[in-house]
């Protein structure tokens, strides 16, 4: 396998820094790495997996050189540079919304549409996070059964909306063990007119709002899921949530096959054998996904599997997953490991 040259923008983030650690993790072969970020961030230096690197400042000439570059600073970095990056040659593996709906652009989660990464034309998007663990978990379901529509409401962590927000959870939950004031200034969005505390609390909004009700994290999820599998008349809809968890987003998912004789059984089955996917399902003993017992895991968890009560081809599924990892990290590092063999396979 050749090595390649690799740079992560917005390393000292928490998916940047996600980003490095599965790198080192997961051996994947390169040469170097290079950790970008602000200006105020050159010169940091970050320790992980028993090497040292020093942080240099974010600009084009960074990319000189660079074989695939991450993206993970946020819309307008991506927008801004990732062009530049692709002149120089790297292939870009943005982690933002910046390009994720862009014609032309492959949103690529590796166990469900792998092929799509040969159309890339040096962009390459990684999806939304719930986008993430809910295609994975329904793609083997869809393509032995067929499907219809999806019906989904996500609980998600704080860690969505970055480190500050992990920070007045923390914050937010001593103010009100002692007592105090508290003070809310980042959720449901930090640009927003209004901030409501999120400390044993649910806010039923995540981004900005638009005309037609839904909030922008619900259209990615309807949008993105429709790209991935390819099914542009897919009925998707979806109500984002979020909660005072700090890592691992869980999603209250109901599909409609296009079959009427499938059983839980028969699901069981098929999640079983698919690749990244983690069957916990036993009413008896109480098993089933929890985000505290996801965080730090690989894979996507997939619970309570029941067939729906008035309709034939319906069932409700409970997807649960590490928003950081598989939802943001791990997807983009299999993206360019797939990359890797594909270059390797043509050669």
């Amino acid at each position: 396998m050749s090595k390649v040259n690799v740079a992560i923008v917005g390393a000292t983030g928490a998916v940047g820094t996600k980003i490095l650690e599965k790198l080192l993790e997961r051996n994947f072969p390169s040469s170097s790495i290079k950790l970008l970020a602000s200006k105020r961030s050159a010169g940091k230096e970050i320790e992980a997996g028993g090497q040292k690197f020093i942080v240099e400042e974010t600009k084009p000439e960074a990319f000189e050189g660079v074989d695939i570059a991450f993206f993970s600073a946020g819309g307008s970095i991506s927008e801004k540079l990732a062009e530049e990056a692709v002149k120089r040659g790297a292939v870009v593996v943005d982690n933002t919304s910046a390009f994720r709906m862009t014609e032309g652009i492959p949103l690529v989660v590796p166990e469900v549409n792998l092929d799509a990464l040969r159309e890339h034309k040096g962009i390459i998007a990684n999806p939304n996070c719930s986008t993430i663990q809910m295609v994975a978990a329904l793609e083997p379901i869809r393509e032995k059964f067929g499907l219809k529509r999806i019906i989904v409401s996500t609980y998600q962590a704080v860690s969505g909306a970055g480190a500050e927000a992990i920070d007045e959870l923390a914050t937010q939950s001593n103010q009100l063990n002692e007592r105090a004031e508290i003070e809310a200034n980042l959720l449901p969005q930090a640009a927003g007119q209004k901030h409501y505390p999120i400390a044993f609390n649910a806010i039923p909004q995540i981004d900005a709002f638009d005309e037609s009700g839904y909030t922008l994290e619900e259209l990615k999820m309807m949008n993105e899921t429709k790209k991935i599998f390819g099914m542009p008349e897919l009925q998707v809809s979806a109500t984002c949530v979020r909660l005072p968890v700090v890592t691992g987003h869980s999603e209250s998912v109901y599909i409609e096959l296009d079959r009427d004789d499938v059983s839980v059984a028969d699901l069981h089955e098929v999640l079983r054998g698919a690749p990244g996917i983690v069957l916990e399902d036993d009413i008896h003993t109480q098993t089933y996904p929890m985000p505290l017992f996801a965080e730090g895991k690989d894979d996507v968890f997939v619970g309570r599997i029941r067939k729906d009560r008035e309709q034939a081809n319906g069932f409700h599924l409970w997807i649960v997953s590490d928003n950081l990892l598989k939802g943001a990290a791990l997807n983009s590092v299999q993206i360019a490991e797939s990359l890797v063999d594909l270059k390797t396979s043509i050669g």
